[in-house]
Formats: structure tokens, C-alpha cells, sequence
């Protein structure tokens, strides 16, 4: 019967760069009307093997069926034909053009169809499935957030009868995440299949079906996700027993390391982003900053470290005030920056690992001999960070673009916190990572706090933001809402502020 037969099946897949082997004979099925999660390390192949089900890469050898059928996936609107769309990770999107121009590209009709037309729909998209998203904005004004939020809505758009989704939620609060997760499960009752790619494996566990688990290019196992656990889970992902949440001491406040007065700054657009943003930042403290990707996080972000000017208020340094400084002052004062966009802002992505690990620090004296650069002492730095914080590459000389997502962020950390910072500043620092970068970039952050680091974590996993913090705030349109002790804090009450609701918070 034709329920019976998969809407996806991958037979014997596999795929090799060079140095790596991503996909290893992968056996791979997903049913019309389930939910099937995809979990795996990052590097672990999973997103290889959608991208091949996506037409966006060929596989080496092996068969793919959609519904019974074979099919030959050469490029995406191959796939597009087949009626399967991808969220990608790293999206596919085309900066200068806008919103609407990017969701129309690649759809039957493109621009003939009016654009009044589809920016209507692109508005009943959003305003259903509450992924907030202005039709007329160009992507290279948008957030890393937002712009997920526009390859959500692109898929919905088109239609598509199999969706794979990689790491949808991960911009979304609490509220909207059950939204998603709503429509999801009205799609899968429909007959849809829905392959959703996710690190948070409690989210997994509330949403799938089924679970297929890739380690090393392998499949480890496809379980019932009603039949497992996530200490299962992760096991199976990592080799090992994996903390899902990790030690925080308690430490006693230093000096005042940071202090911002009434800041007001502008986004790319010219519209106001902070609105009299105000706060203070103590040695041995984390303050976590929460709120929904767009409401002003990357623009306090980048005021602080000098790389957007202020409209109007102050910045302070341990008492020096930086707010017109330059970011290169910035960086000898010992503020680290680990932004949202890693390889747009913070890695550069045709250098090597190895120049990418200096480029802060190449004017000290231990990588310099006379006027030229000591390459041995630099490339002992480099080995020393790639060991230390376990980057999966060939090697030193490798172009940082051909890295993971995962390796490219431990890549940023390992540059960043080799400064031994005074203050560090870190945009959504887990954001589409593994449970084990996970745990590894979580520990990095508290042992920079035990060193005497103040830290500003900016993030929208709210678990994160209270199992780290001292101190919780949240920014909505640029204002902040509140700032409590992490022990007044509350999951519900924070996501409503995140929404733009008043709430009372104790």
C-alpha cells in the first residue's frame, strides 16, 4: 500500500571530502506522517546527508527513493521538485537582495507573480507562526537570528511535503518553540514527513518520532524515541557519558569591570536598536542577556566592543571610559568578542586555523622575531588550542571554511579565551552545537569566570542563560526589560518578557 512505502529512504550513502570521510554507507528512512529526529556530534556527517537529500551535494555512491520512486537529486531545485525543502545552518540566502526577493527566488512564477502577492503571504507566514520578520528589509541588515527565520518562512512558502529542518528553534523563545512544535505535529497528521536536525535532546524527546543517531559518518542506531532517554541519546552520540548541565560555583563579585549609562544606539537601517540601555558587570559575574534574535542583542554587543557607534550614553572599562574608543583600545584593555556570525565577523573564512588563531594577538612580542612574525612559536600556539579545546580538522593549514560548525565556533573560543580576557562578550555560543561542544564551551565560559572574567552571555536557550548566569536580563526593542538574580528568575516569566510582556518577576 502506498502509506507503506517511506517517503525517504537513502540506501549504502556515502560521501568524502578531502581528509574526511562525512557519509560511510549510511542507511537512512523517514515515514510520511512522522516526525524524525536527526542527532549526531557536529562533524558527525548528519548534515552532509541532508544537504545530498537536499540536492545540494551529490553522494559518492548510493541510492535515494522518495515515496518508492528513485530519484537522481543533482541539484537543489531537483529537490525543490520532489517537493523536499531545507533550513539550512548556514543559510542560502542572498545578501543584498530583500526578504521577499530571496523567498521568491527559485519558485515557479519567480518575479512574475506580484510582489504585493507575496508579500502578503510572506505576512500570513509570519504572523501564524509567529517568526517575526519585516518583507521589505535587505538580509544584510538582519540578525543571524532573523535570518533563519526568513529560510523557516522561505520553506513554509513553498509548500514543501518533506521538510528538513536543522536547527529550527534554536532563535525562538519558549512560547514560540511550542508554536512550532503545534504546527509540526498538524503537518506529520497531514502526512507530512518532518526530518529535524536538533542538539537539545529534551526537545527531541518532546517532538520526534523516531530518532536516528550518526557518529563518525556511521549509524549508531534508529530508536523509538518513546522507547530511549536523552542520557541514552547522548551516549550514543558521544561514546561517553555526557553532563547535562555542568558544576557552577558560587564566587563573590569583584570590581566593577563594566559599566554602561543610558546607551542608545541605531541598527544597520537607521532605526533605533537600544533605547537607554543601562547596567553594571562585576569581576566573577556572568550576566545572561535573553531575548528573541532582533530585539537589540548583537547591537549592545557590538557598542561595547567599539565595532557600532553610540547614539547617546556612556561606556565604562574599569572606570576608563571607552565610548568612543577604538575597537583596537578595546582589545588591549582585554574585552574577548565572540559573535553571532562566525564566520562573517569573527573567523575570516579563506585564512587557515592558523592565522585565524592570531589574528588578535600577532603583534605580541612572543609570535614576533624583529619585524617579521616567529611562525614556529605560532604554529606551537595554534597545535596547543587545536589539542586543548579538541578542533576536528586535517590539520593547522586547513581554511577555516571547511570546517564544521562546531569547530568553527571551539576555532573562535580557543582564540578568544587564549587572551585570558578581563570581559568577555559571547553571542549564542552554543547555538547549533552537539551536547559535547556543549558541555565544552560551557565549562570554558565558567572557568573564565573563576579566573576573574566578567561575562555578558547573550543567548535564547533559557536553560542555558539560568544554569550559567548570576544575572538574568532581557531586551526587548532594544529595551531592557529587567535584571535579576538568577534565583528570582523563572522559565515562563522570562519567556513572556521576551514577547513583550510585562511580568512581575520574583
Amino acid at each position: 500500500m502506498m502509506k507503506d512505502i517511506p517517503a525517504v529512504r537513502m540506501h549504502r550513502i556515502s560521501k568524502r571530502f578531502p581528509g574526511v570521510i562525512a557519509n560511510d554507507g549510511i542507511n537512512f528512512e523517514a515515514r510520511r506522517g512522522e516526525l524524525h529526529a536527526l542527532l549526531g556530534e557536529n562533524g558527525a556527517g548528519k548534515t552532509t546527508l541532508m544537504n545530498i537529500l537536499s540536492g545540494l551535494y551529490r553522494p559518492d555512491s548510493g541510492e535515494i527513493y522518495i515515496y518508492g520512486k528513485k530519484v537522481h537529486l543533482r541539484t537543489p531545485r531537483d529537490a525543490i521538485r520532489h517537493e523536499i525543502g531545507m533550513v539550512h545552518q548556514q543559510f542560502m540566502l542572498v545578501s543584498s537582495h530583500t526578504v521577499t526577493e530571496n523567498i521568491m527566488l527559485g519558485n515557479p512564477g519567480g518575479f512574475f507573480l506580484p510582489f504585493s502577492q507575496v508579500e502578503t503571504k510572506i505576512r500570513d507566514l509570519s504572523e501564524k507562526y509567529r517568526l517575526k520578520i519585516d518583507p521589505e528589509a535587505r538580509i544584510w541588515q538582519l540578525s543571524v537570528g532573523e535570518q533563519q527565520r526568513v529560510e523557516i518562512v522561505k520553506l513554509l512558502y513553498r509548500g514543501a511535503d518533506i521538510l528538513i529542518l536543522d536547527e529550527p528553534t534554536s532563535v525562538l523563545t519558549p512560547q514560540e518553540t511550542e508554536e512550532l512544535f503545534r504546527t509540526l505535529r498538524t503537518m506529520t497528521a497531514e502526512g507530512h514527513c518532518v526530518i529535524f536536525i536538533s542538539h537539545k535532546l529534551e526537545e527531541v524527546m518532546a517532538i520526534s518520532d523516531r530518532i536516528t543517531v550518526l557518529r563518525g559518518g556511521k549509524v549508531v542506531a534508529t530508536v523509538l524515541t518513546g522507547e530511549t532517554n536523552p542520557r541514552a541519546l547522548s551516549e550514543m552520540m558521544v561514546g561517553r557519558e555526557v553532563l547535562s548541565r555542568v558544576d557552577k560555583k558560587t564566587l563573590s563579585p569583584g570590581e566593577v569591570i563594566l559599566l554602561v549609562e543610558n546607551i542608545s544606539a541605531l541598527n544597520d537601517r537607521g532605526l533605533p536598536a537600544l533605547k537607554k540601555v543601562s547596567f553594571s558587570l562585576r569581576e566573577r559575574q556572568i550576566l545572561g542577556i535573553a531575548g528573541v534574535a532582533g530585539n537589540g542583542q548583537r547591537e549592545l554587543a557590538e557598542v561595547i566592543v567599539r565595532l557600532r557607534p553610540v547614539t547617546s550614553g556612556k561606556i565604562f572599562i574599569r572606570g576608563k571610559e571607552i565610548t568612543r574608543a577604538s575597537p583596537r583600545e578595546i582589545i588591549d584593555l582585554g574585552v574577548s568578542y565572540i559573535p553571532e556570525d562566525r564566520l562573517g565577523t569573527g573567523l575570516v573564512a579563506r585564512l587557515r586555523i592558523i592565522e585565524n588563531t592570531i589574528l588578535k594577538i600577532y603583534r605580541n612580542s612572543q609570535f614576533t622575531r624583529g619585524p617579521f612574525l616567529n611562525y614556529k612559536a605560532i604554529q606551537q600556539h595554534a597545535r596547543n588550542l587545536i589539542n586543548q579545546f579538541a578542533v576536528a580538522t586535517p590539520g593547522l593549514d586547513t581554511p577555516v571554511k571547511f570546517l564544521s560548525g562546531g569547530n568553527l565556533q571551539k576555532v573562535l573560543l580557543a582564540r578568544e579565551i587564549s587572551s585570558q580576557p578581563a570581559l568577555m562578550i559571547a553571542l549564542y555560543p552554543t547555538r547549533g552545537l552537539d551536547v559535547s561542544a556543549t558541555e565544552m564551551v560551557r565549562k570554558a565560559i565558567l572557568q573564565q569566570q573563576e579566573n576573574g572574567c566578567a561575562v555578558i552571555l547573550i543567548s535564547e536557550d533559557l536553560d542555558e542563560i539560568l544554569s550559567l548566569s548570576d544575572l538574568v536580563a532581557v531586551l526587548y526593542e532594544g529595551q531592557m526589560m529587567g535584571i535579576f538574580p538568577v534565583g528570582e528568575a523563572r522559565l515562563e516569566e522570562l519567556g513572556l518578557l521576551m514577547a513583550g510582556k510585562e511580568v512581575k518577576v520574583n
